[in-house]
């Protein structure tokens, strides 16, 4: 399961001829009732809701779990419900925080350069509108656990690789704002919820007959679903989930093939190496080496 975990980038000239360039990224579970934030961030930075806050940078938070309000210089107060994202922008007075009797889960990056600059002032993204209904979308949790991850491992140029990710969630939000078409099919909801669910829980082990029970749904029509709409039954996808992020692990990491094991769910290292050999007709130190051997 994800742990909260934050840090602040320095910027280096490279970075900011690339024209585009992150500054901090995040993530931070505030359960019900918290201190909010529950993390001790730099003074530039921290967060009161009397006294609000005005930021450099540009930033975009993803509520992927319970509400709470935001309210800026700009915009009224609103309450923000999970699946929605909320732009910051630079010299704008602004505060949010979760509901106490709730709590939230959030994620965060804080981004600027020249070309985001002109990108911003575009008309691509309003200010006095700086919400999108994102949903229950495993995409951007995807990227923005890449970012997490790449910040975390900070291989060699990593500052250009998360610039491109934060690039590639830009364009997420402004084809869901831009282009939005709704689901009219209850069952494709609940599923994309399923979706959503096994996407932020995959190192977990899961209770297939639980989540439909969430969702709700009776077990044999959820599965029947799951298949019709993803081609895969709900434990395969899951599994499926956990050994493309170990070959991510294998060839973006130095952790042995124990640690990815575990940190992809499998309690048995050997288990976990017959799937993977299954999956991709190679060992994981196979794959690790071939991947090494490409650079």
């Amino acid at each position: 399961m994800l742990k909260n975990y934050f840090k602040y980038l320095n910027v280096t000239p490279v970075e900011e001829r690339w024209g585009i360039y992150v500054t901090t990224i995040g993530y931070s579970k505030i359960e019900p009732n918290d201190n909010y934030p529950n993390q001790e961030h730099p003074t530039s930075h921290q967060l009161t809701w009397n006294r609000g806050r005005i930021l450099n940078d540009y930033y975009i938070i993803f509520i992927s779990k319970g509400k709470g309000m935001f309210d800026s210089a700009i915009t009224k107060p609103i309450e923000v419900t999970a699946g929605t994202c909320f732009f910051l922008y630079p010299g704008v007075l602004h505060r949010y925080k979760p509901d106490p009797k709730v709590g939230w889960e959030e994620y965060w990056i804080g981004f600027n350069g020249f070309y985001i600059e002109q990108l911003m002032n575009k008309g691509f993204f309003d200010r006095k509108n700086p919400f999108v209904y994102l949903g229950l979308n495993k995409d951007i949790l995807v990227l923005f656990r890449n970012l997490i991850e790449a910040v975390q491992t900070s291989l060699t140029g990593y500052p250009q690789q998360i610039a491109g990710v934060t690039l590639q969630i830009l364009g997420l939000i402004n084809n869901v704002s831009q282009h939005h078409e709704y689901n009219d099919d209850p069952v494709g909801k609940l599923i994309s919820k399923a979706k959503f669910i096994i996407q932020e829980s995959f190192e977990d082990n899961l209770d297939m007959e639980k989540l439909a029970m969430e969702l709700p749904m009776g077990y044999s029509s959820f599965r029947k679903a799951f298949k019709r709409i993803t081609g895969e039954s709900p434990n395969q996808y899951h599994l499926n989930l956990r050994l493309e992020r170990a070959k991510n692990l294998l060839a973006t990491t130095v952790l042995n093939i124990n640690e990815i094991a575990y940190q992809t769910g499998f309690d048995s290292v050997f288990y976990f190496s017959k799937l993977f050999k299954k999956k991709n007709g190679i060992s994981p130190k196979i794959y690790r080496k071939n991947d090494n051997a490409n650079y």
